[in-house]
């Protein structure tokens, strides 16, 4: 089962490799681009740090090739979702073993104009060499003024 499969997103653009990396890391190239070009991820914040920026580049088949497969979804839908995303965070990385380890992030985007952030802990397993993106708990949104 192997992961290293090479991506395009939607519209055939990737990222010059000078560009900075969607992730906030460094340059594309050095950076995400090698993993969405068939590199394998080091260990899961390289991978889901690549995810996030192959969400901003919709590169949907790369998704799903690092996603789990008994938890990937058919499809994700990306071209049609209207997401603009502005930026991650990783709060916290945790490895349990050698091949399974915790990611917690936030991404802030926006849809519709109205911005947005996603708290999540996302698992990751290791097989075959290969991380992949298992599943993930959102965490509750804080509350605003306005909610309380």
């Amino acid at each position: 089962m192997s992961r290293r499969s090479k991506s395009a997103p939607n519209d055939g653009l990737l990222p010059s490799p000078d560009d900075p990396c969607p992730c906030g890391r460094t340059k594309y190239a050095a950076c995400c681009g090698r993993y969405h070009a068939g590199a394998l991820a080091p260990d899961a914040e390289a991978l889901m740090r690549s995810r996030y920026s192959g969400y901003v580049l919709q590169l949907e088949p790369y998704l799903l090739s690092t996603w789990h497969p008994n938890t990937r979804p058919t499809s994700l839908g990306l071209s049609a979702d209207g997401t603009r995303w502005l930026g991650l965070e990783i709060k916290r990385t945790e490895s349990a073993t050698p091949d399974t380890a915790i990611v917690e992030f936030v991404a802030r985007y926006k849809v519709g104009g109205r911005a947005h952030r996603m708290h999540e802990t996302s698992r990751f397993v290791r097989e075959g060499g290969c991380w992949c993106y298992v599943e993930g708990d959102m965490h509750a949104a804080p509350r605003t003024a306005e909610q309380e």
